[in-house]
């Protein structure tokens, strides 16, 4: 089936056990012994002539058409070469037959899936062979990478065996290079470090000091007081107007929610021409009913309130709303 699933495999399944490579030599002349070589096993057939491994990447990168390829002589070749390895080193052949056997019957399946028709897949045994056959192939790609790894990794095993590291000292004459150890500290400098590695730190602070760590708290009900004799003199006054003042931006924080709490109480008036417009605030007290007993007593009388007040001085007043 060309073109199928199995041309579409290029990683090897990491699942599967790689398979033995299977070393190849030379092929035999015509009505001769097979000579074996450390080249590795070669095929000689009509339309390719060379390594067994060369053969095989051609046919994985489709190459050469597997059709084209007689397995019958490349099997019987094998053979020779077996027969020929088998007297030389032993078990080696044993090894190098199991691998080639791998690869050929990955061959000779996919040689079979290519000459038998294409046709739809309906029965699900037929899948399960087509799946077969892809999972062949795809061993027949790690085959190689595991052949190509195997023999960068003998490469560099045989480069860094010739390497040897230095087990000596060095030379006389190098080690006399070597500057002299002057040592010119006394027993009494010795003591004096000593003494002052041993002796005691500073003692601990009894106390943390926490200034650094707070502003000072702000009452809400001073500036409330601050903001009645800034209003009550009369007109509007805007809200940037009334913090202009401000010392810090906890004033301001405690003068907002001053005026929140006196226009809960009716105490003052917010307009706004516009949303997020500028804020206008007017005195409404009296308006409203309020009393100047009741105002003296919600906020005090008496405060020389200006622009730049934050409060009476001397008083040791905090509310509840600290902040």
């Amino acid at each position: 089936m060309p073109g199928g699933p199995a041309a579409r495999h290029g990683d090897p399944d990491p699942s599967r056990p790689a398979s033995r490579p299977p070393a190849a030599g030379p092929t035999h002349p015509a009505g001769g012994t097979p000579e074996v070589r450390s080249g590795g096993f070669e095929v000689r057939l009509e339309n390719f002539s060379g390594p067994f491994d060369l053969l095989l990447g051609l046919i994985a990168k489709h190459r050469l058409d597997i059709t084209e390829v007689s397995l019958a002589t490349v099997t019987d070749e094998f053979i020779a070469y077996i027969r020929t390895l088998r007297d030389r080193e032993g078990a080696r052949a044993l090894d190098e037959a199991t691998g080639f056997l791998v690869v050929a019957s990955t061959l000779l399946d996919l040689k079979a899936a290519r000459l038998l028709p294409a046709g739809e897949v309906e029965d699900e045994s037929d899948v399960a062979l087509l799946e077969a056959r892809d999972l062949l192939f795809a061993r027949l790609l790690q085959y190689k990478a595991f052949k190509e790894a195997a023999g960068t990794l003998a490469a560099r095993l045989a480069e860094e065996d010739r390497r040897f590291p230095r087990r000596v000292p060095l030379e006389p004459a190098f080690a006399a290079l070597l500057p002299e150890l002057i040592w010119s500290t006394g027993a009494g400098e010795f003591a004096a470090l000593a003494a002052r590695v041993l002796a005691p730190g500073p003692a601990a602070p009894t106390e943390v000091g926490l200034a650094h760590l707070h502003a000072p708290p702000v009452s809400v009900r001073e500036q409330a007081a601050v903001l009645a004799g800034l209003l009550r003199g009369g007109g509007e006054h805007s809200f940037r107007a009334l913090c202009a003042g401000a010392g810090s931006p906890m004033v301001v924080v405690a003068r907002f929610l001053a005026l929140l709490e006196m226009f809960r109480d009716r105490a003052v008036a917010f307009d706004q021409a516009a949303p997020l417009g500028e804020l206008v605030v007017r005195w409404t007290a009296e308006e409203r009913g309020w009393t100047p007993d009741a105002v003296h007593e919600e906020y005090g009388a008496g405060y020389d309130a200006g622009p730049g007040s934050e409060g009476p001085e001397g008083k040791d007043r905090v509310s509840e709303e600290e902040q």
